[in-house]
């Protein structure tokens, strides 16, 4: 069998609600890379909260990070790395115009560089892996260069609102995404074009994989441009029902019964 790429999600995809690889996954995954496959990781979160499961799994290849924003080879120093950060104008735009709606914290990333507007210890917990700098403090007064990416919490009656706004004032120059997070209900601002299939385009060209030979696994709507985009694109049996509704290939068991093991044993016939 030819060689195939295989993409994951972290979180309600390859780790459990514990926030660990299955020993029968972690075996899976060892033995599909035995056999000629690669694997990599996309995921929404930074690299310091990815380093631990990337060598987990003795990884030797690129990875996405921030859904897209970061793309980078972590063992290859010439290898080209893709930042695409924030216009620091247009934050400070979005976060001027947001004292007109009704919000909770603002959190924005620089890389390993953490601004939260208000100190919440909830919060930061949700940022402490990998030892961040965190500075604590009105956005547009402390962020100096352009962020990796905005996060906004509000409660979910005014998620909708906040939407509009920046689909209607700022669509050109920034995209969104809305998730619930341990903290409470998250609106994601990010570049324009970015996603987790952007980010994965790019390795593939560079690895010379053609899209039918990847299987991407993922359960959240950040993922949805990635399942899309892969030749096989599977969702867990834990994820949304919009991102199962466009899967090829639903799992029938759950993040936390190795869903990806199952699949992978089925579709690459392994050993």
């Amino acid at each position: 069998m030819k060689p195939h790429l295989i993409v994951l999600d972290l979180d309600g995809t390859l780790l459990t609600d514990d926030k660990i690889i299955t020993k029968k996954t972690a075996q899976t995954l060892q033995k599909a890379k035995s056999e000629g496959h690669h694997v990599m990781i996309a995921t929404g979160r930074p690299y310091r909260a990815t380093e631990l499961y990337y060598r987990q799994l003795g990884l030797i290849t690129p990875v996405v990070n921030f859904n897209g924003a970061f793309v980078h080879h972590p063992g290859n120093r010439s290898w080209k790395t893709i930042h695409e950060t924030l216009s620091l104008s247009v934050v400070k735009e979005v976060v001027e115009a947001m004292q007109e709606f009704p919000w909770n914290n603002m959190v924005a990333e620089v890389m390993d560089d953490v601004y939260v507007h208000y100190h919440d210890e909830k919060v930061l917990d949700n940022f402490k892996m990998g030892t961040p700098k965190v500075t604590t403090g009105e956005i547009q007064n402390y962020l100096k260069e352009d962020p990796t990416s905005l996060l906004i919490q509000a409660d979910e009656s005014h998620v909708n609102t906040i939407v509009q706004h920046l689909d209607h004032i700022h669509a050109e120059v920034v995209g969104h995404r809305v998730w619930d997070s341990p903290f409470g209900h998250v609106i994601e601002v990010f570049r324009s074009g970015l996603s987790k299939a952007a980010g994965l385009s790019h390795v593939a060209k560079w690895m010379d994989i053609p899209k039918e030979r990847i299987i991407a696994f993922g359960d959240e709507n950040n993922d949805l441009e990635m399942i899309e985009y892969a030749g096989i694109g599977v969702a867990m049996s834990n994820g949304i029902d919009e991102l199962k509704s466009i899967a090829d290939e639903v799992t029938t068991k759950s993040n936390n019964e190795d869903g990806i093991a199952q699949v992978l044993d089925e579709r690459l016939q392994l050993k």
